[in-house]
């Protein structure tokens, strides 16, 4: 145990020496989670929208102002030319085309139906997406409207109709840092368990002071510990700083148990410090160990969940998040922060992804083995 209280020591002497690793741990975590969550917010305001109007009647003047009237939206132009609407949306002046036809009202008021043409620019897939989904969603708070003057002047009374009533759990306010930010914590600790510990370790490869540590009485469990055991630490700390910063810079709700979080973390850093390991028996030099580090890490978090979900995938993708431990990680944090589960509602994670620990870390210290004994 004095052994590897030694060693620990001495990794941390060495981190803190390191004019580069120290911001690299501790500044450059925390500006990228303040910028992410700014930046990676998939709620579009601002769309530019042209609409084409042909008759100045009393319904379509109600249709345009809906749209002025959204947050979503800022109506760009209102003219009776498809060309030039069309124009500037090849030009990118604007984001979509609504045109209203001729004799709008008059068949919505006879034949109770009217249609409209929405033209979008798909260039962006997601964005022309959710630009359309926005403009539906006007159109069905339109159309209601209609339905209920139309029962009122029916019935020469008030009518009640059916009326709806939308409410959001776990995240009532639909604030999209609230869904961010615990996602993006587990990234900027993956990071640290998987680019760091590979480069420390390849480091001790390059300036040969591994083969001095093979021949003095330090057994290996106690070498590989006493390399893991600080990035584990400087990991947990990331996290905890990275909570309170998430709590007083976006509010998020804090609903479960934060112990449940971090005793999740050790099992997670358990499984990543492994993977760093292992990148690191397969590396010669902290390049390498960093291009490794770096394609495992993209694949992890492009099919984690964080940024599209997981249900939306393909069958075979979603069968490969089975063994991605980010995926499990930021779904046990947004469970806890925003639902509050309790550990029998993730005790599922805990095994899967402590067994992928256990998978890793056996193939990372028997490949240790072979290469540097």
């Amino acid at each position: 145990m004095r052994t590897i209280l030694y060693l620990i020591r001495k990794e941390f002497l060495q981190i803190f020496r390191h004019k580069i690793m120290l911001p690299a741990l501790f500044i450059m975590p925390f500006v990228q989670l303040i910028i992410l969550v700014h930046a990676a917010d998939f709620e579009i305001k601002n769309i530019k929208i042209h609409i084409i109007n042909h008759e100045n009647q009393n319904w379509n003047v109600r249709l345009i102002s809906q749209f002025m009237a959204s947050e979503h939206f800022v109506v760009h132009q209102v003219s009776n030319s498809y060309t030039l609407a069309y124009q500037q949306l090849e030009k990118r002046e604007v984001d979509l085309i609504l045109e209203i036809p001729k004799d709008f009202e008059k068949n919505l008021l006879k034949s109770n139906k009217a249609s409209v043409f929405i033209g979008a620019n798909a260039i962006d897939g997601m964005k022309a997406g959710l630009t359309t989904f926005y403009t539906n969603s006007i159109l069905r708070s339109f159309n209601k409207n209609i339905v209920l003057e139309q029962m009122k002047i029916a019935n020469s009374r008030s009518t009640a109709g059916i009326q709806t009533k939308t409410v959001f759990w776990y995240n009532p306010e639909m604030e999209y840092a609230h869904f961010m930010v615990p996602g993006i914590l587990v990234i900027l600790v993956t990071a640290i368990g998987m680019f760091f510990t590979g480069i420390n370790i390849v480091k001790e490869k390059e300036m040969g002071t591994i083969e001095q540590i093979n021949v003095t009485p330090i057994r290996k469990y106690q070498f590989l510990i006493g390399k893991l055991a600080p990035f584990m630490l400087l990991a947990l700390m990331e996290l905890a700083i990275g909570l309170t910063l998430g709590k007083l810079m976006f509010d998020i709700p804090m609903e479960g148990s934060l112990w449940l979080i971090f005793g999740f973390s050790v099992i997670y850093l358990f499984t990543i410090l492994g993977l760093g390991l292992l990148v690191s028996t397969f590396s010669n030099t902290q390049q390498q160990a960093m291009f490794i580090s770096w394609f495992f890490l993209m694949i992890f978090v492009l099919m984690s969940g964080l940024f599209t979900s997981i249900d939306s995938m393909p069958a075979w993708a979603q069968k490969t998040t089975w063994f991605n431990p980010v995926a499990y990680f930021i779904d046990v944090n947004r469970k806890i922060l925003l639902k509050g589960s309790e550990f029998a509602d993730i005790s599922g994670h805990f095994i899967k992804v402590g067994l992928i620990g256990l998978v890793v870390n056996f193939f990372a210290v028997l490949n240790y083995r072979k290469t540097s004994a």
